[in-house]
């Protein structure tokens, strides 16, 4: 037997026990938990009419959500089942009335309350299968070494194992053998009882139309906050034009009259006009291009992504380490996102991270399923305590790389190191 082959039977029949005492877990946790939540929610809801459930419904069901939810987040860690929410957004400061039947119309709570009862039925059943299918193998094997004279005292006769009635020695050593026959069925379909456990759940806390709606939801969102962003752009290349170059080719062409004036009566002064108004125009020129690299860096159209993030580097008052591993590049948009994020994240880990150090990686992950990954990793040796709040500029990445669908994530514990992980689905040409 080869070592692949001990550490693959090693690595199921670790499977097979934790896939049981996760179930058993599960079994013995939820059972009461979902009573609770299934009997709280028809009590709360069964005294809205006398005004009591109008305070309590909202809280009992709030409740119910995060229950189903740490039940998805285990269907997703324990068995690879996603079940995303698609409960509808309250909103922050509605009052008691309007939380209870904004709650009640959403069809996710139904959902939810649906869900309850099949979970304390079919679902902890489901649940304690495969603890039970370990354990009653285990039983056979115990009765051979003896325990079957106890089990035959106690039942007054033959202790039944399966089909086996064990009343002796050989009967007992008959109910070892079944025992092997179950543990073997346990090593083969438990971990697979425990994911049936989670797909029951899906299968009634699920809904594809409800995670329809909350695609439909997202996108909206990010539609909303792309159209901002443009207007937002647009308003600060209109200010820039307005208050920089604009006014340096005003004055530039008041400089021009007067020197035309100046040409015949004093020279000398026309001299120095002409050559403000020169300084005036390479200023102007200075900002133009400033104001063209701030809308699309012509380094990022000409040489893509990874040059003009080593670019930005370069610029860094801060020893920076890019690395870069893309064998193609991404669609303009993509590459402009991902740009003007990793600049905004440098610009606040030079201004607020007091770090002296930053690690800059970009990498594409290819995906069979998928167009692929586009991954940028931003480190910095800094203080930390970098969070993704409102009005932020981390929370104005999040919105410009969910135009994308991308996500952002930050760590950043206090005292450091802070990462921002940048992720956005594309393909690389």
């Amino acid at each position: 037997m080869t070592n692949d082959t001990k550490s693959a039977r090693s690595s199921r029949a670790r499977g097979m026990g934790v896939a049981a005492l996760r179930g058993l877990g599960l079994a013995l946790i939820t059972l009461p938990g979902s009573v609770l939540c299934f009997v709280l929610s028809l009590v709360s809801i069964a005294l809205i009419p006398i005004g009591v459930g109008l305070v309590t419904t909202p809280w009992v069901l709030t409740g119910v959500r995060a229950y189903a939810d740490w039940r998805r987040v285990l269907a997703a860690e324990w068995g690879g089942v996603r079940i995303p929410p698609a409960y509808r957004p309250l909103p922050k400061d509605a009052n008691p009335w309007t939380r209870t039947f904004g709650m009640l119309r959403d069809p996710a709570t139904w959902r939810d309350l649906r869900w309850l009862p099949v979970d304390m039925t079919a679902g902890f059943v489901s649940a304690l299968l495969p603890a039970a299918l370990v354990l009653y193998a285990l039983e056979g094997f115990v009765l051979a070494v003896g325990l079957w004279r106890v089990m035959s005292d106690s039942e007054g006769g033959a202790y039944w194992y399966a089909f086996v009635p064990v009343d002796s020695q050989a009967t007992a050593f008959t109910a070892a053998a079944v025992g092997a026959v179950y543990l073997a069925l346990a090593y083969r379909f438990t971990p697979g009882l425990l994911i049936a456990h989670f797909r029951l759940t899906r299968a009634v806390l699920g809904s594809n139309q409800g995670e329809l709606s909350e695609r439909v939801r997202v996108l909206t969102e990010t539609r909303r906050d792309a159209v901002d962003t443009s207007a937002a752009e647009l308003r600060r290349i209109e200010r820039d034009l307005h208050d920089g170059a604009q006014a340096r080719l005003v004055a530039m062409g008041m400089d021009l009259g007067t020197i035309e004036v100046l040409l015949d009566k004093d020279p000398e002064k026309a001299k120095q006009l002409l050559a403000h108004a020169r300084k005036s125009s390479v200023e102007a020129l200075a900002e133009l291009r400033d104001l063209v690299r701030g809308i699309h860096p012509p380094v990022l159209a000409e040489r893509g992504l990874g040059d003009a993030v080593r670019a930005l580097a370069l610029r860094l008052p801060i020893a920076t380490e890019v690395n870069v591993e893309l064998p193609g590049r991404a669609e303009a948009p993509v590459e402009s996102a991902a740009y003007f994020a990793v600049s905004e994240v440098l610009t606040n880990a030079v201004k607020h991270s007091d770090a002296d150090r930053i690690w800059i990686d970009l990498h594409h992950t290819a995906h069979t399923e998928s167009a692929g990954m586009l991954r940028v990793t931003v480190t910095d040796n800094g203080k930390g305590g970098a969070v993704i709040e409102a009005g932020s500029g981390l929370a104005g990445i999040e919105r410009r790389l969910g135009t994308f669908d991308g996500v952002l994530a930050v760590s950043s514990p206090a005292g450091g190191p802070t990462m921002v992980t940048m992720e956005i689905p594309c393909a690389l040409s």
